[in-house]
């Protein structure tokens, strides 16, 4: 190898070197995200399978709505005019 092919060799390597330095802290930002998902996943079917145990079991409570259903359905009804 003479001088100008380990001129290119090094350039090259700096050059793949930089992209990698570049590039590193988008893949573990991407790694780092899907293993938040995958634990949000997992404690969502772990809350799924807790929830339907539950809500086999008769309720005593009453299905009258709130006060706060009232409101709220009697404002959503009403048509605002732009002036």
């Amino acid at each position: 190898m003479n001088g100008n092919q380990i001129e290119g060799l090094v350039g090259m390597v700096l050059v793949l070197g930089i992209l990698v330095l570049m590039a590193l802290p988008s893949v573990l930002g991407v790694l780092r995200d899907r293993r938040i998902d995958r634990q949000i996943r997992e404690a969502h079917e772990d809350r799924g399978e807790s929830r339907t145990q539950q809500a086999q079991k008769s309720s005593s409570r009453s299905t009258v709505p709130s006060t706060a259903t009232w409101y709220a359905d009697g404002r959503r009804s009403k048509k605002f005019v732009s002036s």
